[in-house]
């Protein structure tokens, strides 16, 4: 049997190099891919195959892909988890913003799966794996853009699911919960850069602090990266994987009742937890 190719964007820190190295673990040969090659330089100590890769642009992404199927003559799973959290008040965001969020979240993750779905159908056969989060089924304040795009995960995820079924290829959504990674960190100084001065800052202050508190070594009430990589090569290596993966701190207890739970009571459970009064 051929060993299965495996293509993880977003690769350079958190769960996309975590990723990376439980599939080299579990017999994949990876391709990590992120913008900044550099960062990946333990993935290559590792024995995973490192690129340059920016899916927001179509020259960088085709070449990649044109690269792995080169060097490999097939891509058997592509996992979407290339894509950051940009928080702010709504009226504060400016549109430019809002476009780079589902730029990167919401078409790069389109861009990619179109260029490597040709070579699956082709083989009948392959696993696309798209990281979306908790925050895909439900919001939080100022996070507009992000959920938004995280929703968006959820709808292109279900679509693609029913498409491509006939042509034997398995589409997976993974649903972390509060993860503990560089991003909770960059979504607290972006919230704080879009909000913290004005009608919003007292909220952007109290949301930045929640998000900040999850990139600190040893947070509570976080899991760590290792768990979604785990599920991420559980979904790669299943003959037949789950529609949905819910794992990682809060996911599960929160969906639950965010589906059992009158809108305004979960509104406020939700403020209650990012420290908002309401």
């Amino acid at each position: 049997m051929r060993t299965k190719v495996v293509l993880v964007t977003g690769a350079s820190s958190g769960i996309g190099e975590s990723a990376a190295r439980h599939l080299k673990e579990a017999g994949f040969t990876v391709y990590a891919a992120a913008r900044r090659v550099e960062r990946m330089a333990g993935l290559r100590d590792a024995g995973v195959h490192t690129i340059a890769l920016d899916v927001t642009d179509d020259r960088s992404a085709q070449a990649a892909v044109a690269q792995i199927l080169a060097e490999q003559g097939h891509i058997d799973v592509l996992v979407n988890n290339a894509g950051y959290g940009s928080y702010g008040a709504l009226e504060d965001v400016p549109l430019t913003e809002a476009q780079a969020q589902l730029d990167v979240n919401v078409l790069g993750l389109a861009r990619m799966a179109q260029l490597v779905l040709p070579p699956m159908r082709a083989q009948r056969s392959g696993t696309i794996i798209n990281i979306a989060s908790m925050g895909g089924n439900f919001t939080t304040p100022l996070g507009a853009w992000y959920h938004a795009s995280k929703y968006a995960v959820e709808a292109l995820s279900d679509a693609m699911r029913m498409e491509l079924a006939p042509f034997g290829i398995d589409v997976v959504v993974i649903e972390p919960g509060s993860i503990r990674t560089e991003w909770g960190g960059i979504a607290a100084a972006k919230v704080l850069e879009t909000s913290g001065r004005g009608a919003y800052r007292k909220q952007a202050e109290q949301v930045a602090a929640v998000l900040g508190r999850t990139s600190v070594p040893g947070a509570r009430m976080t899991s760590s990266a290792d768990v979604v990589a785990r599920a991420i090569t559980r979904a790669a290596t299943s003959r037949r994987p789950r529609a949905r993966y819910r794992i990682g701190f809060g996911a599960k207890p929160l969906f639950f009742l965010h589906r059992i739970l009158p809108a305004r009571v979960f509104d406020r459970l939700i403020q209650r937890g990012m420290g908002i009064g309401g």
